[in-house]
C-alpha cells in the first residue's frame, strides 16, 4: 500500500486504493453482517423451536387448566351453596348470639342476687349444721328407743300368741254358744208359731167364717168397711165389736206368751189407689195410718198392752189386686193383723 501511495505520488491522485479499502471494509462488514444474521438467525431457530415447544406445553397447560376451570367452576357452584348456607347459619348464630347476650346480662344482673344468696345459703348452711348436729343426738336418743320397743314388740309378739291360743279356745266356745243360740231360736220360733197358730185358731173361732174377713198366709184381713166409712178414720161401732173379740184373745195371748218371747200384733192400713178427696186427710198416706192408728188405740183401750202393738200405714203402694175394678178397689181397703217378732 506504501507502494500504492508512492505511485500516485508520482502520478497524481488514484482513487483505486480507497475504493479498494472501501470496497473490503464493506464485504467485511457483509460479511460480518451475514454472520450476524446467520448467528441470530442460528439462534432464532433455537429460540423458535423452543418456543414451540413452550408452546405446545402452554397449550397442555392451558387445557389442564380449563379442566381445573371447570372444576372450580362447578366447586364454586358448592361454594355458593355452602355460602348461603353459611350465612343462614351466621344469621342464626348472631340471633342466639343477641339471645345469648340477653340471657348473660340477665345472669350478670342476677349475679349480684346470686351472691346474696349464697351468703345466705352459707349462713342457712351453718344452721342446718347445728341443726344435724342436734338430729344425730336426737337420731341416738331414738335408736335407743327403737331398742327398748323392740324388746316391748317382742314381749308383744308373745302376749299375742298367748292371746291366739286364748282366741281359739274362745272361738270354740262361740261356736258351741251359736249352736246352743241356733238351738234357742229355733225353739223360740216354734213357740212363737205355735202361739200365733192358737192365736189365729182362737180368732177363726171367735171371728166366725164371714166374707169380708180373710186370712192371707199369716194375716188376719179385714176389708175396711167393717171399720170405716169411705174416707174416714173413726171407727164404726160394728167394727168396734168385731175388735172387742180379737182383744179378749189378745189378752188372753199376752197372759200365756212369756215375756222374753218379743211378738208383736202389727196393725196394717191399706187403701186403694184413687187419690182421697177428704178435707181431713191430704193423701192415703195419712187415711192409711190414721185407720191403723185408730184400731191400736181402740185396743188399748180395751187392755190390750201397748208394747203389744203395731201401727203401720201402707196407703195404696201395696195392692192384693191390681185391676182398675171396684172389686179390686175393694179388696185393696183393708185392715191386716199380723202376729210376728218386734
Amino acid at each position: 500500500m506504501a507502494l500504492a501511495r508512492a505511485r500516485r505520488n508520482e502520478t497524481g491522485f488514484n482513487y483505486w486504493p480507497g475504493f479498494v479499502d472501501a470496497l473490503s471494509t464493506l464485504v467485511l462488514s457483509i460479511v460480518f453482517l451475514l454472520s450476524v444474521f446467520l448467528v441470530v438467525q442460528f439462534f432464532l431457530s433455537q429460540e423458535v423451536t423452543g418456543k414451540d415447544k413452550a408452546l405446545e406445553q402452554l397449550n397442555a397447560k392451558i387445557a389442564q387448566l380449563n379442566d381445573l376451570l371447570s372444576l372450580e367452576k362447578l366447586g364454586k357452584l358448592n361454594l355458593d351453596d355452602q355460602l348461603s348456607q353459611m350465612r343462614a347459619g351466621l344469621a342464626s348464630a348472631e340471633s342466639e348470639r343477641d339471645r345469648v347476650k340477653g340471657l348473660y346480662e340477665g345472669l350478670a344482673g342476677a349475679g349480684g342476687d346470686a351472691a346474696g344468696r349464697a351468703a345466705e345459703l352459707n349462713r342457712a348452711l351453718d344452721s342446718e349444721k347445728q341443726v344435724s348436729l342436734r338430729a344425730l343426738a336426737q337420731i341416738e336418743v331414738l335408736t335407743q328407743q327403737i331398742s327398748a320397743l323392740r324388746r316391748q314388740l317382742a314381749a308383744l309378739e308373745e302376749a299375742l300368741d298367748a292371746s291366739e291360743k286364748r282366741d281359739k279356745e274362745s272361738q270354740g266356745r262361740i261356736a258351741d254358744l251359736g249352736q246352743r243360740l241356733n238351738v234357742a231360736l229355733a225353739q223360740r220360733v216354734q213357740e212363737l208359731s205355735r202361739y200365733r197358730s192358737e192365736f189365729f185358731g182362737r180368732l177363726r173361732a171367735i171371728l166366725g167364717n164371714r166374707p169380708d174377713i180373710r186370712i192371707v198366709g199369716d194375716r188376719f184381713v179385714f176389708q175396711s168397711e167393717v171399720f170405716f166409712d169411705t174416707g174416714q178414720a173413726l171407727l164404726l161401732p160394728e167394727g168396734r165389736a168385731e175388735l172387742d173379740k180379737l182383744a179378749t184373745a189378745l189378752i188372753d195371748l199376752d197372759k200365756q206368751i212369756p215375756g222374753e218371747i218379743a211378738c208383736v200384733l202389727r196393725v196394717d192400713g191399706h187403701t186403694d189407689v184413687r187419690p182421697i178427696n177428704s178435707p181431713l186427710f191430704k193423701s192415703n198416706w195419712e187415711l192409711s195410718s190414721a185407720r191403723a192408728i185408730s184400731v191400736v188405740q181402740y185396743l188399748i183401750s180395751l187392755g190390750v198392752p201397748a208394747q203389744r202393738l203395731v201401727a203401720a200405714g201402707f196407703a195404696e203402694f201395696q195392692p192384693l189386686d191390681t185391676a182398675a175394678t171396684e172389686d179390686a178397689y175393694k179388696r185393696n181397703r183393708r185392715i191386716e193383723l199380723k202376729l210376728t217378732e218386734r
